[in-house]
Order: structure tokens, then sequence, then C-alpha cells
């Protein structure tokens, strides 16, 4: 390469490295029959819930990120024995969250950063998450994620049950074609001003047809063509100062998508914009929108809880060693007793009623 050239491109990157191909991870981790069978049963009992030919919600359940493995098994085999008492009302998907996109900056997830240290060994992450989920999805548990790089469903999509598209990415043209070629069901959160008009657009737009650049299970460039998505669903968790599950936001969002010709179907986020991040609020939510079930809603079809094994959130100290086991470093969480009392008591509310 000439010198005119080199100061042509490249101008801001210091090295690159080369990453193992989507092929080679999971040859090295691969997808068992168990898996599998976790994974096609309970994608089918989320697209049931959300045509509601399955009467019951579709809980996702978890940390808000993962960053010890060893908390989020001993959480997921936790959550595998709930998930068997309330299944007569409830799917419960695990929060499985690996990245995280950041306002500024920060820790960006497991993938990214796995070591905590800012080494971004994303092999390593990938690893780590694939070996993840094969645990939980091995457990019988299904696994709910954020798509947030669109080379990473490459490594890990038919691991995953159920997807997000976050606040912040939700207007990305890049994040709606990739959803529209997603093989799970997709909830797209309203913005972080708390309006719908994106969402709604977004929802619009995964359910056509796309093209678009990615990479093939061998790591090289190509052109997906995909046939559109039509288990995307509107994800409600406030913002802008302001909280959408009550009764009158809910109508008013049945109503923008009814405008828009698009079918009834809500999750609620308790967390985030709706509790204001105060997680001691998220039990409120839940119960407030199981009780709009009772009283005869039928667009709510799911609900979002972000719990750890503790309560609270705390910071990534410089020595990992001090780091509390099974605590959030990101968004403060719920903590298990209080999830198994909440989903045990929205669990004998919905036994009360055929939905």
């Amino acid at each position: 390469m000439t010198n005119s050239q080199d100061r042509l491109q490249n101008v801001n990157v210091i090295a690159s490295e080369l990453l193992a191909t989507p092929e080679d991870v999971k040859r090295a981790l691969p997808m068992t029959e168990r898996a599998a069978g976790t994974v096609l049963r309970a994608r089918e009992a989320v697209r049931a819930i959300l045509e509601r030919r399955d009467p019951r919600l579709f809980v996702v359940v978890g940390p808000c990120s993962i960053h010890d493995v060893e908390a989020a098994r001993e959480y997921a085999t936790r959550l595998q024995r709930l998930a068997a008492d309330v299944e007569s009302t409830m799917l419960l998907v695990m929060r499985v969250y690996f990245e995280k996109p950041r306002t500024t900056v920060g820790w960006k997830g497991l993938i990214n950063d796995p070591d905590m240290d800012d080494s971004f060994h994303i092999e390593k992450g990938i690893r780590l998450a694939r070996d993840l989920l094969l645990y939980v999805a091995e457990l019988g548990l299904p696994a709910g994620t954020e798509a947030l790089d669109p080379i990473m469903p490459q490594y890990v999509s038919e691991l995953i049950t159920w997807t997000a598209i976050g606040a912040r990415t939700t207007e990305s043209q890049t994040h709606r074609e990739m959803a529209s070629g997603l093989s799970t069901p997709v909830g797209f959160k309203n913005g972080t001003d708390g309006s719908l008009g994106a969402s709604i657009n977004a929802l619009q737009s995964v359910r056509h047809p796309h093209h678009f650049l990615g990479i093939t299970q061998q790591g090289q460039s190509a052109v997906f063509r995909t046939r559109g998505n039509q288990h995307a669903h509107l994800v409600l968790r406030g913002g802008g100062g302001r909280a959408n599950y009550d009764a009158v936001s809910i109508a008013m969002a049945e109503r923008e998508l009814a405008t828009a010709q698009l079918p009834a179907r809500i999750v609620v986020d308790c967390s985030h914009g709706n509790s204001n991040k105060d997680p001691t609020l998220q039990p409120l939510i839940a119960e407030n929108c199981v009780n709009q079930i009772l009283e005869g809603n039928r667009s709510i079809v799911g609900l979002m809880l972000e719990s750890n094994l503790r309560a609270g959130n705390q910071p990534i100290p410089k020595d990992l060693s001090k780091l509390e086991y099974g605590v959030s470093v990101t968004d403060p969480c719920i903590d298990w007793d209080t999830t198994e009392s909440l989903l045990g008591k929205l669990h004998g509310s919905l036994a009360s009623v055929r939905r």
C-alpha cells in the first residue's frame, strides 16, 4: 500500500484482529437436541400468545445485564423451577442481555468486554455468551435478549426465543432490516422520550421484506433478503419523565396501533422509564397491568422485569474481587425473593380467570 493510501484509510484505527467465524464457534459449542427443542417450543408458544391462540402472558425476567456467568446459571436454575410452577398462566423467558447500549461511555456488556477491564476480548465474550445460552436452553428455559450488534445474531440467534430492539435503536434502519429477518418474535421499545412514533414506524417497516448486508456462517460478506417479521410488537418502557403502563396510556397505544393498521400486541417493561429506574416500583407496575387484564384488557400480552439474585446495583470496582455476587452492575434489579413472590401472586390472579 502506498503512503498516500495509508493517509486515506484507517486514519483513526489503531489495529484490527481476525475473529472466529460463526461456523467455528458453533463447531466448538454445538447446538444440542434438547436445547433446540426448548427454543422451538418456546418460540411457538410466544407466537401463539401474540396471536391469541394461547391465553397466557409471556414474562421476560432476569438480570439487567449478564456479567457473572456463574450467578446467571444459578438464576436460570431457580427460574426454571419457578417457570414450572406458573406455566398454566405465564411463559417465563429468562432475560439474558449480553450487549449494553451506552448513552455516552461505560461497560458495553459481556460479549464486548467479558473481563470488565476495557480489554475487549470479544471472541471470549462470544463463547461465554453462547455457552450460557446452551446451558439455559438445556434446562428447558427460553431466553430473551436485545439485538444490538447486527453481526452477533449469526453467533447465537438459534438459541434465542424472543428479541428486543432497544429504545436507542428502534429508529435505526439497520436494526429494522435485521429484525425483519430474525427467526424470533421481536419487541420494539418506544423512544427514550416516551413517544410511540418511531416504534410504530419500526413495526410497519419490519413486517415488509428487506435487503441488507451481513456475514454468513463462514464469515463472508453477503446480501440477505428477508420476507419480513409478522410477530413484531410494541414494548412500552416509559420515557421523557412519564410512565406509559397505565390504562389510559395503554388505550392510547392501542389507538395508535389501530390507526397504523397494526395488531394490538403490547408488552409492558416494568423497569426503565416506567419505574423511573426504581426497582421497588416494578411489582406495583406488574400488578397494575394484570389488574387491567382482569378488568378486560386484551392487548397486554407480556411483561418485562429486571431481576437478579440480590437487589439493587453496584459500580464496577477496579478490584473485581470486590464485586458483590448476584448484584447488577447496570440498572438496579429486584431480588429473587421479590421476583418469586411477585410471579406467584400474578399467577394466582391470572388463574382466577380465563383471558
